[in-house]
């Protein structure tokens, strides 16, 4: 999943935050409506009143919930045929947890560098972008765990470089990757000096503002492989008629992933209930299965925690 480090800390509103990557309304009536995933009639979620119980005073009053997402990380969020509609499994999940909570959500577009900041100044309530939760980040914003999932590198059809989540198959490749992730912050930095350190070409790291334009170079050959959250680029791979894929094995460090949620705003109480609410609900496996998420990615209610 996506990831902003230690060196893009940034201060905003006496809050430290890590900097990460029109507008939708959806109702909390959405949940009786037919999902954008595959047009399957989607199961109705009421209000859990223990879970609503738990919202700040000023968050039932506002009676919404907005929830900002980088719409280019397809299944996660990504703009609809008008090129104006986010959807995707955030979104669909955004609105399930506002259902639970007897919100209305408000989808907002926004940079996956800017969601975290936006957070700290009270701009937006949650954060849905495929955020991975790491220790660090956990010191400075509150986290909601939905997910759990590893990088992986997208390839050309039959992987015609034999690339793999090795050093050994980068060294002195054009790999990819979006602006601010772990994969361009952490994992290829790291890849890299292993091939230096034996004595091979250091990898050819891109770096892209999306994840939109990583893809696009690699359909295009500009670089060998993209580097990103192995879900993502498997359907993206799909989305895209094929013309990229995931190559095949294990994810690279896999971790939980999930909501962010500024530390102040007093919402992770509620926000915690609700996802519990709402995994033990049919409506986790229904949202699973429209964005093609893995059974190796899914996560139990007790694993909801993520402080």
């Amino acid at each position: 999943m996506r990831v902003f480090l230690k060196a893009a800390l940034i201060a905003t509103a006496g809050l430290t935050v890590l900097a990460a990557s029109g507008c939708t309304n959806a109702a909390a009536d959405t949940e009786s409506k037919k999902d954008s995933g595959n047009g399957a009639a989607s199961t109705t979620l009421g209000v859990n009143e223990d879970a609503r119980a738990l919202l700040p005073q000023s968050v039932r009053d506002k009676g919404t919930l907005v929830i900002a997402s980088d719409p280019t990380y397809a299944p996660f969020e990504y703009y609809d045929t008008d090129n104006k509609t986010m959807i995707g499994w955030d979104v669909e999940t955004g609105d399930a947890l506002a259902a639970v909570l007897g919100l209305k959500a408000e989808h907002v577009p926004a940079t996956f560098e800017t969601i975290l900041p936006g957070l700290a100044s009270k701009k937006y309530d949650l954060g849905m972008s495929a955020f991975s939760i790491t220790e660090e980040r956990k010191k400075v914003v509150d986290f909601v765990a939905y997910l759990s999932g590893g990088s992986g590198i997208a390839v050309a059809p039959g992987n015609p470089a034999r690339l793999a989540m090795k050093s050994e198959t980068l060294c002195g490749k054009k790999v990819a990757g979006q602006k601010g992730s772990i994969q361009v912050l952490e994992v290829m930095p790291a890849m890299s000096k292993e091939c230096t350190d034996a004595g091979k070409p250091a990898i050819d790291q891109q770096q892209f503002p999306t994840q939109t334009d990583a893809n696009l170079a690699l359909m295009s050959g500009r670089v060998d492989g993209v580097m990103a959250d192995s879900i993502s680029l498997a359907y993206q791979g799909k989305l895209g008629g094929n013309k990229f894929e995931l190559a095949e094995g294990a994810d690279y460090q896999p971790e939980p992933t999930g909501v962010a949620l500024n530390k102040e705003s007093g919402l992770e109480p509620a926000v915690a209930a609700a996802m519990k609410a709402l995994i033990n609900s049919e409506r986790y496996a229904e949202i699973n299965g429209n964005w093609g998420i893995p059974a190796s990615a899914i996560i139990t209610a007790d694993q909801v925690s993520g402080k």
